[in-house]
């Protein structure tokens, strides 16, 4: 993806909305690290996917700022719950104000704490989850919701072309490429699901459970 395609292509998609353009300007001025975000181009795709999935109830390991949470929440029904789970908890500010700005902000619970832990406490069947969360977990975190999905229902794990070091020599201290590679190897050999990657941004996997 050229500089100049992916232009073109944000001109010719829905644009964000006022919301989600403020916290797309306050995340690249507040975070170190603002590509970990979604961004205008998956956020409108995440949306897509609510559109089309209908869930009433959606799972993102993740929150960073809450775009793409947002994003999804504006794709989703008003009677559907997204539950979204941040470690950090000095980001829980900046999302809580984000989701409270948001119309679609009533839609979503914020979890504060580590990933695993509050899959294991929620007590849900989910219709979609959103792994993007720390990439050395990614093979754990798959197999802590994966039970808690509907069949039929989806998983999606970002970053799993990871900047296109999955086809690089690995590095001997690369520990999150070693645990993507990991993950896609597994993933790819797993008779549970049906599965295809879409080279978007730094790969986006779609999952379904058969």
């Amino acid at each position: 993806m050229t500089e100049e395609l992916e232009e073109y292509i944000l001109k010719h998609i829905d644009s964000e909305t006022p919301d989600l353009a403020k916290l797309n300007r306050d995340t690249h001025l507040r975070l170190v690290n603002p590509r970990m975000m979604s961004g205008h181009l998956q956020g409108r795709i995440l949306k897509m996917f609510c559109r089309m999935i209908r869930p009433k109830c959606v799972l993102e390991l993740g929150t960073l700022t809450g775009y793409s949470a947002l994003c999804m929440a504006e794709g989703m029904d008003d009677d559907s719950v997204l539950h979204t789970v941040e470690h950090d908890d000095e980001l829980e500010e900046m999302i809580c104000q984000a989701f409270t700005a948001s119309r679609y902000g009533h839609r979503i619970k914020l979890h504060i704490g580590d990933a695993l832990e509050v899959v294991a406490r929620l007590n849900e069947t989910f219709d979609l989850v959103f792994i993007d969360a720390d990439k050395r977990q990614y093979l754990e975190y798959y197999e802590a919701v994966l039970p808690k999905v509907r069949k039929g229902g989806f998983i999606l794990a970002d970053n799993t072309l990871w900047a296109g070091k999955v086809v690089q020599p690995l590095q001997h201290n690369d520990k999150q490429t070693a645990a993507i590679l990991k993950f896609n190897d597994f993933i790819a050999n797993d008779t549970r699901v049906e599965k295809v990657i879409l080279p978007l941004r730094d790969g986006l996997t779609i999952l379904m459970k058969r």
